[in-house]
């Protein structure tokens, strides 16, 4: 945990597509700047299983997202 927090990797939320409703994936994310972010590789992905909307390796712009749960730091768009 003191490893993460060293180098900025924070909890970042990315949509799940074709679920019927809507649902968000917390993933790892190295922070790159205030909004921007790269999503980290994961032992849990699972191509198969799950359709990320971003998948890992994507560098993505975050912004807030208020859910049922409460808020979010979302993934809203593809940068690289």
């Amino acid at each position: 945990m003191l490893e993460e927090k060293a180098l900025n990797i924070k909890k970042i939320y990315v949509a799940l597509l074709n679920e019927g409703l809507e649902v968000w994936r917390p993933v790892k994310a190295l922070q790159l700047s205030d909004s921007k972010y790269k999503i980290l590789k994961d032992n849990e992905y699972d191509k198969e299983s799950e359709q990320w909307e971003f998948p890992p390796g994507s560098i993505v712009m975050c912004e807030k997202k208020k859910i049922k749960e409460g808020v979010i730091k979302a993934a809203v768009c593809k940068i690289s």
